[in-house]
């Protein structure tokens, strides 16, 4: 399971000209579920996520999370991040998990979100996305489980 983080001081996604979620100051993140995954991964991820200390502290130091300074996580299903684009010219997706174990998998992360301290938004799993966002910093970071 691999999760792109981005700091942002803003970021929604958009499906069909709706908003379908929305977050000022937080993490922007972009889940990619592989065909190996299980619920135990995303767990896991989903801890770091909320715990990664990305964010600056009075001293300009990355040293707080997204718990301490009460920010938005909103989620974005993205399979390309689970692409092999080590040779050639086009990507690879064989690494990827089917769509059925993606959903539930992706649902599973969201529904640990929600289930948090943390405002969880999110988009729509396989769905057409516009995502906008301010990356602060920029800040962004790979996470894989």
């Amino acid at each position: 399971m691999i999760g792109l983080i981005q700091r942002v001081s803003e970021a929604k996604v958009t499906i069909d000209s709706e908003v379908a979620g929305k977050i000022d100051r937080g993490i922007l993140l972009l889940l990619g579920v592989e065909k190996d995954d299980d619920e135990t991964k995303a767990k896991k991820l989903f801890e770091r996520v909320l715990n990664y200390r990305i964010f600056s502290d009075q001293d300009g130091k990355m040293n707080l999370n997204l718990k301490q300074i009460g920010g938005g996580l909103l989620v974005v299903s993205q399979f390309t991040l689970v692409a092999q684009t080590n040779k050639g010219n086009r990507p690879g997706f064989s690494q990827g998990a089917s769509p059925a174990l993606g959903e539930a998998l992706y649902n599973y992360f969201v529904k640990l979100g929600e289930s948090s301290e943390v405002s969880c938004q999110t988009g729509k799993f396989g769905a057409n996305m516009q995502v906008s966002l301010v990356n602060d910093g920029p800040v962004t970071f790979s996470l894989q489980v």
